[in-house]
């Protein structure tokens, strides 16, 4: 049997937390709310959610002295029963009492992931999400009504918007009455037009914390290789400005002014682990590469295209294979393996043999595979024949390496007439001639398009894209092949350019989130005087302001093809946020400090999209004094330390609500103590 505490708590809960303490630790005298978190394994984000809401003042004394037991709702279907907020309760009466310079959060950690699946586990997850679930979680627990009555939304239907917000204000509080309402809730005026009947809804919404939009640059640098058809010129990298939401061709258009090739006679491809990973179009969206793919740009000729179609040239992929040794068998292999950038080479459909391709592939190969000579490329039985026909294209008598000039000029030459392709000029390899019995560089063969297997015969449909693969010996391709001239690439005057992040003001996001916008296509309007579903315009305004305003900045973009993190600077001010010009309630005789805010806790986020790292600044409100808050590392900090690209989520305190609950300090006494510890730069910090 277990007895409940007389503070309505378990001994059991406990237990999760006891330790060993030294003397040291028992005697332990510091400020109060100054006091780590340790990291449980990734619990980064949880620890600065924590610390941001501990140091919102009238909340913590509402725990600290006990006042939350009068409250908890244990019959609330909605509610955890309870076991939240007594998790929560136990954590903030450790951390502000001044007798730990850490705290281990195993037990509130346990409860979260009980009620919360998504939190189970030690994965990395997102400070807002987990401050939106604790939110709410307390409400519950601590909701005042016991039993919530069936409330009706009205609309507006002409009537004035003092009436309106009152009626949903009061039918909030009815269903919904805790001090989490009290602190944190304040009102929104919804305005939804129908495009087509013109039809306005009017209503007044509840909302806890404020998810504002930052202002999105239309344009992106993309950074890109681009490859000549000239074999001599190395590789080229460019950085190009180009718009957020366009085209493949705007890209190929950009990169059109610094080369001088038109953007017709480009082919843009990601490349990955030696393969074309995908071949794009010209109409496909530039969304669908991410910053971190490795985009090649060829130059193709002008009468080049992909498949089957009314081009004169084929663009052929190129794929460069090596191959593998057996481990115990000499003179034996077992595989190949791909090595090197692949090659987008256009080539005249109807000169499509493989005798005038390998030509062709000597010339584009020729900065960095050598031509051996005569006698190191025949053997004795094909150089008689040799020596009663032509010359082959590109290769003079004397064995040396003729320039060919353009692509097509190698079999368009004619001079393996005895290899041409058949008359229905198709490019499949079962139409194509027979390779020669020439001692070869390499050899070639159709694979299909990721490179792994040989293929003898296409679709039969005959409009599959062929794939070409070079295949070295490795004795041939070390004596043969330069590995370092094949890797090297020259970078564009264009790479130095930077495109500027300018910072904006708090404000413009504000501004951004009460401006009109139209809904998209899956979340449409039901209008009431059609009806039907209309993607109808909304306009978002602050009618009526909390005591404890929280900003939550959406640094995170999710679209359907990229994923990335906004990490402009938000300059946001510590003291006298005025909100006034955004609240449209009237408030011509009302105290001007219910509409300014002063700073009080931010919660930073550092890393990108895959890891990153969650601190806290956050003002003490005893002392006054801001501190860094680093998991279980605490440490002082200026308010010049406090604004940086790293700021998530930003917490507001009301100037009239200041002004009532925080004590004046002590100027005369020491400054507050300061853990060990100090509050690492943006640009050193660890990530997870």
């Amino acid at each position: 049997m277990e007895p409940q505490n007389k503070d309505s708590t378990w001994p059991s809960a406990k237990q999760c937390v006891m330790k060993s303490v030294s003397k040291e630790e028992e005697d332990f005298q510091g400020q109060p709310g100054v006091c780590g978190l340790t990291n449980l394994g990734n619990t980064c984000f949880m620890n600065s959610a924590l610390q941001c809401l501990s140091n919102v003042p009238q909340l913590t004394e509402y725990f600290v002295n006990n006042r939350y037991l009068e409250e908890l709702n244990f019959s609330n279907p909605l509610g955890m029963k309870g076991e939240i907020a007594e998790a929560y309760a136990d954590l903030v009466k450790q951390a502000w009492s001044g007798h730990h310079c850490s705290v281990v959060p195993h037990v509130f950690k346990t409860k979260v992931g009980h009620f919360a699946s998504q939190f189970l586990g030690y994965q990395q997850h997102d400070s807002q999400e987990l401050l939106s679930f604790l939110l709410d979680g307390l409400h519950e627990d601590l909701n005042r009504v016991k039993k919530k009555e069936y409330v009706e939304l009205c609309d507006a239907a002409g009537r004035p918007d003092q009436e309106v917000a009152q009626e949903a204000w009061q039918n909030h509080k009815r269903r919904n009455d805790s001090v989490i309402v009290d602190t944190f809730h304040g009102l929104f005026k919804s305005t939804l037009v129908c495009p087509d009947c013109g039809n306005v809804s009017v209503t007044f919404d509840p909302f806890c914390y404020l998810s504002v939009p930052l202002p999105v640059n239309p344009q992106r640098v993309m950074e890109v290789f681009y490859v000549s058809m000239d074999p001599r010129r190395k590789p080229e990298q460019h950085r190009l400005v180009v718009p957020k939401k366009g085209k493949i061709s705007d890209l190929c258009v950009a990169l059109s002014k610094h080369t001088g090739v038109q953007p017709d006679r480009m082919m843009v491809a990601d490349v990955f682990s030696h393969r074309f990973y995908k071949i794009y179009q010209l109409e496909d969206p530039l969304n669908s590469i991410l910053d971190r793919d490795d985009i090649f740009i060829y130059e193709v000729s002008a009468r080049a295209g992909t498949g089957e179609g009314l081009r004169e040239d084929v663009v052929l992929p190129i794929y460069l294979r090596e191959r593998s040794p057996a481990p115990d068998f000499n003179n034996s292999y077992y595989g190949l393996v791909l090595f090197g950038h692949p090659l987008l080479l256009s080539v005249p459909r109807d000169r499509l043999t493989w005798d005038a391709l390998y030509h062709i592939l000597l010339y584009r190969l020729s900065r960095y595979v050598a031509r051996p000579n005569s006698d190191d490329e025949d053997d004795g039985e094909e150089k008689g024949e040799e020596e009663e026909g032509e010359d082959p294209p590109g290769q003079t008598a004397g064995g040396g390496l003729q320039d060919p000039g353009p692509e097509q000029a190698g079999p368009s030459s004619g001079a393996m007439g005895r290899n041409r392709a058949p008359a229905d000029n198709s490019p499949g390899p079962s139409n194509w001639p027979q390779r020669s019995r020439r001692r070869q560089l390499f050899t070639l063969q159709t694979v299909n398009s990721n490179g792994t297997s040989d293929r003898m015969t296409f679709s039969e449909d005959g409009h599959a894209q062929p794939y070409i693969a070079i295949d070295w010996e490795p004795e041939m391709k070390k004596r043969y092949y330069d590995e370092v001239e094949a890797e090297g690439y020259v970078k564009h005057e264009c790479v130095s350019y930077v495109l500027k992040k300018a910072p904006v003001r708090l404000q413009e996001c504000i501004e951004l989130f009460t401006t009109v916008e139209t809904l998209e296509k899956e979340n449409p309007w039901y209008c009431p005087n059609c009806k039907q579903h209309r993607l109808a315009t909304k306009k978002l305004d602050l009618w009526m302001l909390p005591e404890i305003l929280i900003i939550h900045l959406k640094r995170f973009s999710y679209t359907k093809f990229s994923r990335e993190k906004i990490d402009i600077l938000v300059e946001f001010p510590i003291r006298d946020l005025d909100l006034s010009k955004f609240v449209i309630k009237p408030h011509s005789d009302s105290d001007p400090e219910l509409y300014k805010y002063d700073l009080i806790a931010v919660s930073n986020h550092y890393g990108g999209l895959r890891d990153g790292h969650y601190t806290t600044f956050a003002c003490n409100k005893d002392s006054g004094q801001w501190h860094y808050f680093d998991d279980s590392s605490v440490s002082q900090v200026t308010e010049d330390e406090i604004e940086s690209k790293a700021a998530y989520v930003l917490f507001y305190q009301r100037q009239d609500v200041a002004r009532r609950l925080r004590p004046q300090p002590d100027l005369s006494g020491p400054p507050g103590p300061s853990a060990c510890g100090s509050p690492p730069s943006s640009d050193s910090m660890d990530v997870n």
